[in-house]
């Protein structure tokens, strides 16, 4: 089992795969908690409850590639699943894979299947979480090997150009 991770300031998106990692689903939105981390205890809870083997947390650049504070706060985040999944899961890795345009192309999915503007809020961060997981699954199978910069546990974050 894998998940799929999308971080924003408000909520965080989750999804999974099959057993067979083919297909992502979008799995749940989580609300935000920048003080206290009761989002990354949840995660956790998941990533342990479905005894996941990776974690894909979606890392947001500018179109042009270059990093932004949105990029930081991905990488601090996914430097807490990391380091929060070594006692309960430590063989679970976690890897930040590019991002750019999910968020987008989830609304206009949810856009086309008809689903009301009002209510993409609610279901837009799992679907973009998704996404990510789909891009990872797919860029796996394609090239034969794990894909995404590894975050290793206990170690600072940082930017490569911001």
């Amino acid at each position: 089992m894998k998940f799929g991770v999308d971080v924003g300031m408000a909520r965080v998106g989750v999804a999974l795969c099959d057993p067979d990692g083919v297909l992502a689903t979008p799995l749940k939105t989580l609300k935000r908690d920048l003080k206290k981390h009761s989002d990354v205890r949840v995660l956790l809870k998941l990533v342990a409850e479905h005894e996941a083997v990776q974690v894909f947390v979606g890392l947001p650049r500018s179109l042009r590639g270059h990093e932004t504070g949105s990029t930081q706060m991905a990488r601090e985040y996914a430097a807490l699943v990391a380091e929060g999944l070594q006692d309960p899961a430590p063989g679970v890795s976690v890897r930040l894979i590019d991002e750019r345009l999910t968020t987008v192309s989830a609304h206009r999915a949810l856009h086309e299947s008809g689903l009301d503007g009002r209510k993409h809020r609610e279901v837009v961060d799992q679907v973009a979480a998704a996404d990510i997981l789909q891009q990872a699954l797919d860029m796996q199978k394609s090239l034969g090997r794990d894909v995404g910069d590894p975050v290793v546990p206990g170690e600072r974050p940082t930017s490569t150009d911001l």
